[in-house]
């Protein structure tokens, strides 16, 4: 089997006493003190994730913005420099190859941001797409180290370690050029919890000595170090989609509820079964559910119909720290979408009453 990757940040994250588990082959930590503390710190202060397992490509030459273009769904060509766009990769069937976010220097310079658990695959499948376009692809995710400050106070905090105004850095933009406590970062406001907050790239080399700076920073406004748990629950409660559960091989963007990010007037791979899916309409769609009776709707659990016919099946669930319900992602059966139509939850044996609510749990609260 092969070993698990470790981040710069490995050290740290025993120093800061972190529960370690095995991610999308990283060790890393799954809390430190606790999902629900670590939650709430983001959700109410400030709470900072080592993202070094994330992916990093780049992409130059003449052709760059041509090639990108064809390979994701969103339209690129409207991002200024110095923007960052969400979008996603499809393969020829329409299923998700990853989604991802696209850092544009210029047009003949770009960075994609892309998923840990994805990177060989991500990377094989953007040389493969190459053909004859003028551009240079480079996988640089082993040398680049990143976390990210998420929360209401996360701008006060990093603030007080650079001299760049961060209120000039708006909703998905970034500046490759910040001080933060005097090492060099690319920093973008952009996040993954529903929260303000910055994403802070840099070199393996200065990332601990940021780390402490910043956790120093936030002594005094509740910052906490926080693991994987919590990003898991506060993306869910936002309806932010992960790899492997809202979106993958099988799964289109239009069923995943991400048509707003797929432009079907710009060519793309896997349009054309998109535009069919569009034409014909969808057979199955991404759904919020609220239990109405005891027990956790876990990843993979059946949802059933009021007959007890399984109609779809559970992406995410957890009891909702934020809302204090019991609530889940569901991809079901297209008759049963509507708001407040009766399900059911297969758990274990039981079947527990549900209904179809907004996949929005929560709302955001991003500083625009």
């Amino acid at each position: 089997m092969e070993q698990s990757k470790r981040t710069a940040l490995y050290n740290t994250h025993k120093k800061y006493n972190g529960n370690i588990v095995d991610f999308a082959g990283f060790e890393l930590p799954l809390y430190y003190e606790s999902i629900l503390e670590e939650h709430n710190a983001v959700r109410n202060n400030a709470g900072m994730f080592d993202v070094s397992h994330m992916g990093e490509v780049t992409v130059k030459g003449e052709e760059a913005e041509k090639y990108i273009q064809n390979l994701v769904t969103n339209d690129i060509s409207v991002i200024t420099d110095n923007g960052v766009m969400y979008t996603l990769m499809c393969y020829e069937n329409g299923g998700v190859v990853d989604d991802l976010l696209v850092y544009k220097y210029n047009t003949t310079d770009y960075l994609l941001v892309i998923n840990a658990s994805n990177i060989e695959k991500d990377y094989n499948w953007m040389v493969e797409q190459k053909g004859s376009f003028d551009v240079d692809l480079e996988n640089i995710s082993d040398d680049v180290a990143e976390v990210a400050l998420q929360g209401p106070k996360a701008q006060e905090i990093l603030q007080k370690l650079t001299d760049t105004d961060l209120q000039a850095i708006t909703f998905f933009r970034f500046n490759e050029n910040v001080l933060v406590n005097n090492n060099k970062c690319i920093v973008s406001r952009t996040g993954y919890t529903g929260e303000d907050g910055f994403e802070i790239y840099t070199s393996l080399d200065n990332i601990v000595n940021i780390w402490e700076a910043i956790m120093e920073a936030g002594k005094d406004e509740g910052l906490k170090p926080a693991g994987l748990g919590c990003r898991d629950t506060l993306r869910f409660e936002v309806a932010l989609p992960l790899y492997g559960n809202e979106i993958d091989k099988d799964i289109t963007p239009l069923e995943a509820s991400l048509g707003y990010f797929v432009k079907l007037d710009t060519d793309f791979i896997g349009k054309d079964v998109l535009i069919k899916q569009k034409e014909q309409g969808l057979s199955r769609k991404l759904v919020g559910i609220e239990l109405l009776g005891k027990g956790i709707a876990r990843h993979g659990y059946d949802i059933l119909s009021p007959e007890g016919d399984k109609i779809g099946v559970v992406t995410t669930g957890y009891q909702s720290p934020s809302v204090g319900k019991t609530v889940a992602l569901g991809l079901i059966d297209i008759d049963y979408t509507k708001m407040g139509t009766d399900v059911s939850v297969k758990i274990r044996k039981k079947q527990v009453p549900a209904k179809v609510v907004s996949k929005k749990f929560y709302k955001k609260n991003y500083s625009k």
